[in-house]
C-alpha cells in the first residue's frame, strides 16, 4: 500500500525513531509498503519517519542504470558501525524536500550492520550512492535532514520554498 510522505517542515521528520525490538507480519508489510512508496514517488531510499512512523526502519534500492535488476532493501535497525576518511560529495535531494538539491559531503564508505525481514543480521560495506543513501536515510532515524549539513542561509531558502510549496498544496 503506499503511503503519504511527509514534507518538510514537519516536526515528525526532526524526532528520533524508536527501535525495533520484533518483527512482525505489520513491520514486514510496513517494508513493503515504504519500497512501493520509494518505488512509486520515484526514488531511491525511504525512511520510516517520512511517513510519520517513529520506528527505525528504511528501505533503499540504488540500482538506477536501464540494466540494473532491481536490488529493494529493507533495514530494521541500521547502524553504520565504521565509516572511511575518504570523503565524497553528492547532490542529495529527499522525497520530503522534493525538488531541491545541495551538494553533501559524507565517508565515502561505510558499514552497515541491520537485520532483514526474518530477522536475520547482516553486515555490509557500502560505497559510492549506496553509501551516500545509507547514511541519508539512517539520518532520518535521528531526526537529521540532508539540509542540516547546509549552511544557514542555503537551508533557510529551502525551508522557505517549501513552505510556500506546502501552502500551495493545502489550497490544492
Amino acid at each position: 500500500m503506499k503511503r503519504n510522505i511527509l514534507l518538510h517542515p514537519d516536526p515528525r521528520l526532526k524526532k528520533t525513531a524508536a527501535p525495533v525490538d520484533d518483527l512482525s507480519d505489520a513491520l514486514r508489510a510496513l517494508g513493503d509498503d515504504m519500497l512501493e512508496t520509494m518505488y512509486d514517488a520515484p526514488g531511491i531510499g525511504l525512511a520510516a519517519p517520512q511517513i510519520g512512523l517513529l520506528q527505525r526502519v528504511i528501505v533503499l534500492d540504488c540500482n538506477k542504470e536501464e540494466n540494473d535488476s532491481p536490488r529493494p532493501v529493507v533495514m530494521y535497525n541500521p547502524e553504520v558501525l565504521a565509516s572511511s576518511e575518504d570523503l565524497n560529495t553528492y547532490e542529495e535531494g529527499c522525497l520530503s524536500i522534493p525538488e531541491q538539491f545541495a551538494e553533501v559531503t559524507r565517508p565515502a564508505e561505510v558499514e552497515v550492520r541491520w537485520m532483514d525481514r526474518d530477522g536475520t543480521e547482516h553486515k555490509e560495506g557500502f560505497d559510492g550512492l549506496w553509501a551516500t543513501c545509507v547514511q541519508h536515510e539512517i539520518d532520518h532515524l535521528d531526526g537529521k535532514l540532508f539540509i542540516d549539513y547546509l549552511k544557514p542561509l542555503k537551508r533557510q531558502m529551502i525551508t522557505r520554498k517549501m513552505v510556500k510549496l506546502k501552502r500551495e498544496l493545502a489550497r490544492g
